[in-house]
Formats: C-alpha cells, sequence, structure tokens
C-alpha cells in the first residue's frame, strides 16, 4: 500500500497578532499568503513549523 506523501496538520493563525509582516510569507509560501495586511493558511508543508517559530508575534501555531 502506497502512503501519501501529505503532512496532516492544523496551522492557524490568530489575525489579532497577525501584524502582517510576511516572515511566514518568505519561508512558506506553500503554507501562507499575505492579504489585505494579514497572513492567511492556503496549505500545508514542512516549512509551516519553521514560519511558528519565526513569527515575532507568535500568531502561529502549527499543530501535528
Amino acid at each position: 500500500m502506497r502512503v501519501p506523501n501529505r503532512i496532516n496538520m492544523k496551522i492557524n493563525v490568530n489575525q489579532d497578532l497577525c501584524t502582517g509582516c510576511g516572515t511566514c510569507e518568505a519561508l512558506c509560501p506553500s503554507c501562507f499568503k499575505v492579504e489585505n495586511g494579514k497572513s492567511q493558511v492556503i496549505g500545508e508543508g514542512d516549512c509551516a513549523k519553521q514560519a511558528e517559530e519565526s513569527c515575532p508575534e507568535g500568531a502561529i501555531t502549527v499543530e501535528e
């Protein structure tokens, strides 16, 4: 049986904390996009944890 190469994780951006700095999008464009001054989750990827750790506002949470 082939196991799909997909990461099952829950990624959340707290819109009250997000300042739209773009760090998450720069580090992980497959997961985040800054629109209307706030980051939006657009997908999943290995880089989401790095974005969580690098967010200056602590607005990103990733649960695996």
